[in-house]
């Protein structure tokens, strides 16, 4: 559905009538793609990262992060007991280590594509060749948040990085066929209604296949400590709009949601989203995989997160999907 800057502010801005945009969202999410859920299992092999994003938990400059890498054989160990425990698709998702070549991760994508499984890798900006390579190899999706299509926001908490490069990997991995997933955050300093609703109609105009909305969460060891943070409230009528500008692509219900609500995702299940990635990384590692404080499901089991939120997903009323979950483009009408 088209809808105007001015109309997407008035739909960030009304509180009030927030149950009415989560109720529309949610028949343009079951008119769209149905009452299935996909899980996906989150694999988050490395925290090692060469960037220095100023909210980011992981960030490079960092001292107090207890850094770690899986081996090979443990990444691939790990999306093996992902695909025995059902998931049809394996995130793999780290910051951006470099130790990964595009060697390394073409045989571990080779090896997990052996268990039947769609694999989306987030491993941010990485050469047109790379993005090349991990697509022959057997990746199927590419995940990379955008963050903000204000650039001036953008440069001043991402020093060092060009938004412009990032979008511009986005278009290579478009390009190359991968299912193309991005998204925003909310609540960043300094970021108005008018920058989401730039945002949303960037994602529109760009026919992802996915999106997330993650609202921000202030990390104890980050340049912006003291700052305030996003609301569940507007990341979930952010998601909800987005939803209804973008009936069907695949939405995740994101775990910093239910880092600030605990039943954060479930609320986001019921204004728009269809997917559910609960973590797989074994417990040793997951808890220093910290973006932002509070991480919900950080001290659990992958047993456990995956059969608690199965739980919860058909306390709603809703099915566990039984396929890869892939992005089926339709032709729409305004409903």
């Amino acid at each position: 559905m088209s809808l105007t800057k001015k109309e997407i502010v008035a739909l960030l801005s009304d509180d009030a009538n927030e149950q009415e945009l989560f109720k529309r969202a949610d028949d343009v999410r079951r008119k769209n793609v149905g009452d299935e859920i996909h899980l996906r299992g989150l694999i988050e092999f490395s925290n090692i990262c060469r960037n220095n994003c100023l909210y980011c938990g992981i960030r490079r400059d960092n001292k107090k992060v207890c850094r770690y890498r899986l081996s090979e054989e443990e990444l691939i160990k790990t999306a093996r007991q992902g695909a025995d425990m059902g998931f049809k698709t394996i995130v793999m998702q780290s910051g951006e280590d470099m130790y990964f070549t595009a060697e390394r991760l073409c045989r571990i994508i080779s090896a997990i594509k052996k268990f039947d499984v769609a694999i989306t890798l987030s491993i941010g900006e990485r050469s047109y060749d790379e993005y090349k390579a991990f697509r022959e190899a057997g990746a199927d999706r590419y995940l990379m948040r955008i963050e903000t299509t204000d650039k001036e926001l953008y440069h001043r908490l991402d020093p060092q990085m060009s938004w412009q490069h990032r979008y511009e990997c986005l278009l290579m991995i478009k390009e190359l066929g991968y299912e193309l997933g991005s998204g925003i955050m909310v609540g960043l300093p300094g970021q108005t209604l008018e920058s989401i609703a730039n945002d949303l109609l960037f994602l529109q105009d760009l026919e992802i296949d996915m999106a997330g909305i993650g609202p921000f969460i202030p990390h104890p060891d980050t340049p912006l400590a003291g700052e305030s943070g996003g609301s569940l409230s507007l990341a979930l009528r952010t998601m909800a709009v987005m939803r209804i500008m973008l009936p069907d692509i695949n939405i995740p219900a994101t775990t910093a949601m239910e880092s600030l609500h605990p039943n954060g995702r479930i609320m986001a299940l019921q204004a728009g989203a269809n997917v559910v990635m609960p973590n797989i990384t074994e417990e040793e590692y997951r808890s220093f995989y910290a973006l932002y404080p509070g991480k919900a499901g950080a001290d659990d089991t992958p047993a456990n997160s995956r059969s608690r939120l199965a739980q919860k997903i058909i306390n709603l009323g809703r099915t566990i999907g039984t396929g890869y979950g892939s992005h089926i483009k339709k032709s729409l009408i305004d409903k």
